[in-house]
């Protein structure tokens, strides 16, 4: 069992250490950063738009410029009071690879954050625009619902994080469309920008600026830890019954070298050995043979039985057999337990146990289990196998 038992334990390191990197690997590919800013670094392609509150007038009453749109994202805009809601924006427009518009799937993402400064000091907002089946027209994007968060920004750069599962949908969105304000659920799986715009806190007649830069969607891809399971799963279901069947083989070829060297030992061939030149020494191993099955024998009984003192007893079985009398004594009744075991399937253990001069079962299970490596049980399925 010993070789077994190192090979199992060469190819248990080597699944668990596989399983590990592997665990390694998928996780961390399960972790989404994907920047849009630089963007050279952008895995969604996109270009800079802007939009303001008057956009079909000639001269639109708010302006709005890009003013750089690589390494970061840098706009200006003036708000004029001139309409009741004011506004401006800046826009990363998605494109597909021919730079057409496009629609891009961010339900795979939960967090958005990004580096902000202002001046003057503002209070803006971050829109994430999506189609929604029921209202949405394509092309239309005032009827897309539009949720959004707003963050605070000064001349101090400053980090912002928002939870993209958290957005609010603006209220007038749902005055246009008559619908019930409680449904604010809402899914970024057709998202045709991401819009960084005014409020009615933003200052008014004043030229101000903004610059984004480090903007980062953030999400998880479950998709690699599916494909984790499915790999681990089978792999270690396979390890386990590799386990079972090569661990039932070498039990039984372990069984059969055991029961090979104990054929000595066996009580009914005992019985047949060939004579002593030494009648005491035919007198006690004839004796232990016929009495093993005595679960009150012991070396005193031994003893008063054969004539033999205690000291040239233990003297005729060390020098015969290697043992003690106790050992011998366990060797034989496990060695006979054992044929009982692999022959008689219609025998309980416990009717064993008896049978072989154990009074006390579990002290027999243990015995067993020293000798032969595995309990009584399951040295029988074994032998059935």
């Amino acid at each position: 069992m010993g070789a077994f038992y190192r090979k199992t334990l060469a190819v248990l390191a080597c699944l668990l250490a596989a399983s590990l990197l592997l665990a390694y690997l998928c996780v961390e590919r399960s972790y989404l950063h994907t920047p849009l800013l630089p963007a050279r670094d952008s895995a969604l392609p996109w270009h800079a738009g802007t939009s303001t509150d008057n956009e079909k007038a000639a001269l639109p009453v708010s302006t709005v410029a890009i003013h750089e749109q690589r390494q970061r994202l840098r706009f200006g805009f003036r708000l004029v009071p001139a309409t009741a809601h004011p506004f401006a924006s800046a826009n990363l427009l998605f494109e597909d690879r021919d730079g057409k518009p496009a629609h891009v799937d961010l339900s795979r993402y939960n967090a958005v954050s990004f580096a902000a400064r202002c001046a003057p000091a503002n209070t803006l907002m971050l829109s994430f625009p999506t189609f929604d089946d029921k209202v949405s027209t394509p092309g239309n994007l005032l009827s897309y619902r539009t949720p959004s968060a707003f963050f605070a920004c000064n001349g101090q750069r400053a980090r912002v994080e928002f939870d993209l599962s958290r957005l609010e949908t603006p209220q007038w969105w749902f005055d246009m469309f008559k619908l019930d304000l409680s449904r604010q659920a809402y899914k970024l799986d057709r998202v045709p920008k991401i819009a960084i715009g005014t409020t009615f806190q933003s200052p008014v007649n004043i030229a101000s600026t903004v610059d984004i830069d480090e903007l980062v969607l953030h999400g998880r891809d479950f998709r690699y830890l599916y494909a984790l399971f499915a790999i681990l799963l089978p792999a270690w279901c396979g390890f386990a019954i590799w386990f079972f069947r090569q661990h039932a083989a070498a039990l039984m070829a372990d069984v059969r070298d055991k029961l090979q060297k104990d054929l000595p030992f066996v009580a009914y061939q005992q019985l047949s050995l060939e004579p002593h030149r030494d009648r005491e020494k035919a007198t006690v191993l004839r004796y232990i043979a016929t009495h093993y099955a005595d679960a009150t024998m012991d070396v005193d009984k031994a003893v008063a039985a054969t004539g033999v003192n205690r000291n040239k007893l233990n003297e005729i079985l060390k020098a015969e057999l290697g043992l003690t009398f106790s050992a011998y004594l366990n060797k034989l009744r496990l060695t006979e337990a054992a044929r009982l075991l692999s022959e008689n399937d219609a025998l309980a253990v416990a009717e064993i146990a008896y049978a072989v001069g154990y009074a006390n079962v579990s002290y027999f299970n243990k015995l067993f289990k020293e000798e032969y490596g595995c309990t009584p049980k399951a040295f029988r399925t074994a032998c059935a196998d």
